[in-house]
């Protein structure tokens, strides 16, 4: 392995703060008159060299040493102790947040850009710390005064940990059957008393406490997910001046393939009957508050499946710049030097496609975060409504595009690697089994692809999608401008209109009353809706190169013209797609909706 492994590309983040992400506009915001450049600089210096210094290295003795279960508790790996304290000393967790709560109102481009680092250096150590943020966000958001004065200030620091705990054994994904039941008490707090499963982080050595979100329904709410609540559920319960166990129990530690220095537990609440938590938000509310967390979670996974095939990535590139084999097509026998394998069309072929997909799917998570942004310090209401439209509906296919073809781009650094690729003795076959992970967290594809379709894109008529489709046509503008290829601004102008025009097709059967045909391919809508973003911001980086390449230095003309070739390679091959996905999705081909369980 190498450890002198970047993780990301130091060139593309800054190519994409300086000349894509137009960050003067989004620094100009009066929330953000505190930062500069210069400060963002500062962030991602720190982070990077943390990432590379102390979690790289450290990732595959926490792989190969996963957490255990003894005596009903979870014990981490040792380096972990040593980890967690200098994660939660790099103050990412609370530094996007307002002053008031204790943060440095840090632009969540820049954030997401400083966690990519970190993600990839380790992404099971920092993924506990991304969990604690998540819920000290929503008691932040929808928390009493006690309940953050007890919770918030303790989690964003550190001192405590936190969980998000929705799946139940027997109801997964399908939230609305969920058992676990919540019993109010005379004190104004509720007996919780259930199982989950699935849950990381939920045990650990690390902190004294550890505070679990909990989805539960009070007893006498409606079934279905309009009788969901939501529960703040620590380990330890604070009585008088002490601390005393909850009834929370660790039941089972789950085996995971990846992610394994994050523990995935099954646990019980209330199996004495004992259990207490206290209300988040309003009685029936539990779902509305937990997707604020299950959104930015799958943001988040999405993040983490752009740094995984990214350290990958940048092994296998130094992989075939330095491994001699074979020589050039044309030589005879064995004259001639061997020559480094990046030679070779084929590998440069797969080195450009996992190019592709990082750099996109970097770009389009750092595009999902900006609007994120504008949602929530734009000075004008109206611009914060649009981008929170349009942030919504970008975040099913910035979860899932980097998951699946992250997973894609892993499995071709291992193939790059030959025979290496598939040794223990390398990270290869840790990264790919990570990354398949990514695609189950946070909801499924299928599970991302029936939001997108059924939910975001049909908000307000189709409203957000065409402010969306406004946002490309600009960058295809901008491209034409720049003298970026006729041929690839006009497949990327093509594409929107195909998908616009599609996703009138499919809500006009939804109107009549056909549902069942307008979903059935809504699998195929994501990866159309997402091969089609991602070649938006191929063309955006297009134009940016082109702009530069005029006036690059010698030695900085090779970056932009790498990223031309990369914009053209994915313009031209994968956004021809979008017409043929777009025709399964219109066409009511049914071969898999008729199919009956016997017949497999």
């Amino acid at each position: 392995m190498s450890w002198t492994n970047p993780l990301l590309d130091d060139r593309d983040v800054a190519f994409l703060l300086d000349d894509v992400l137009e960050m003067e506009t989004l620094l100009a915001m009066p929330a953000f008159a505190e930062h500069t450049r210069e400060s963002i600089d500062l962030v991602l210096s720190t982070c990077r060299r943390f990432a590379r210094d102390v979690l790289l290295p450290t990732y595959r003795q926490l792989d190969q040493e996963p957490p255990v279960l003894e005596r009903g508790r979870v014990r981490l790996h040792p380096k972990m102790r040593e980890i967690y304290p200098q994660l939660m000393g790099l103050g990412l967790t609370v530094a996007p947040r307002p002053k008031a709560a204790g943060g440095q109102d840090l632009p969540l481009v820049a954030d997401t850009l400083a966690n990519a680092y970190l993600v990839a250096g380790n992404l099971g150590a920092a993924g506990l710390v991304m969990l604690s943020r998540g819920t000290a966000h929503l008691v932040e958001a929808f928390g009493s005064r006690a309940l953050k004065d007890e919770y918030m200030h303790r989690l964003y620091s550190g001192e405590w940990t936190g969980t998000m705990a929705l799946t139940e054994p027997h109801a997964g994904s399908s939230l609305g059957d969920l058992r676990t039941t919540a019993r109010p008490t005379a004190d104004g707090r509720y007996l919780v008393k259930g199982s989950k499963i699935f849950i990381s982080g939920a045990d650990h050595d690390l902190t004294p406490n550890i505070v679990h979100l909990v989805l539960a329904r009070i007893e006498g709410a409606p079934p279905g997910t309009k009788g969901i609540s939501l529960f703040a559920v620590p380990r330890m319960r604070r009585e008088g001046d002490g601390w005393a166990p909850n009834d929370v129990a660790v039941t089972g530690l789950i085996h995971k393939i990846g992610y394994r220095a994050l523990p995935s537990l099954a646990i019980d609440f209330g199996e004495h009957g004992d259990c207490r938590g206290d209300l988040v938000g309003q009685p029936g509310q539990g779902l509305h508050c937990m997707f604020q967390m299950m959104n930015a979670a799958r943001i988040a996974v999405g993040l983490a499946s752009v740094a995984t095939a990214s350290v990958a990535y940048q092994e296998a590139l130094a992989y075939a710049r330095d491994r001699l084999q074979g020589r050039p097509i044309g030589a005879r026998g064995g004259e001639g030097e061997q020559v480094p394998i990046i030679e070779h069309a084929d590998v440069r072929r797969m080195l450009l496609r996992q190019k592709a997909i990082v750099e996109g799917s970097l770009s389009l998570v750092a595009w999902t975060a900006r609007y994120a942004d504008i949602a929530s310090h734009h000075p004008d209401p109206a611009e914060r409504v649009r981008a929170q439209g349009i942030l919504d509906l970008l975040t099913p296919v910035a979860k899932t595009f980097p998951a699946e073809k992250g997973y894609e781009s892993n499995v071709l650094a291992a193939q790059i690697h030959g025979g290496y690729g598939y040794s223990s003795e390398l990270p290869l076959e840790a990264w790919v089994r990570d990354q398949r992970l990514n695609s189950i967290h946070e909801g499924t594809t299928g599970i991302q692809g029936l939001d997108l379709l059924g939910r975001k894109v049909m908000a307000k008529g189709g409203e957000t999608l065409r402010a969306l489709a406004a946002d490309v046509a600009r960058t295809v503008g901008q491209a034409r401008d720049a003298g970026v290829s006729a041929s690839l601004c006009d497949r990327v102008a093509s594409a929107t209109c195909t998908v616009v025009e599609t996703t009138m097709h499919l809500g006009a059967l939804g109107l009549a009353g056909d549902v069942t045909r307008m979903m059935l391919h809504s699998a195929d809508y994501l990866e159309m809706v997402s091969l089609w973003l991602v070649g938006w911001q191929w063309l955006a980086q297009a134009a940016a190169a082109t702009r530069r390449l005029g006036a690059a230095r010698p030695e900085e003309a090779g970056f932009y013209e790498g990223k031309l070739c990369a914009a053209a390679y994915f313009i031209e091959t994968d956004v021809p797609r979008v017409d043929q996905l777009a025709w399964l999705c219109r066409s009511g081909e049914d071969s898999y909706g008729r199919m009956k369980p016997e017949w497999f």
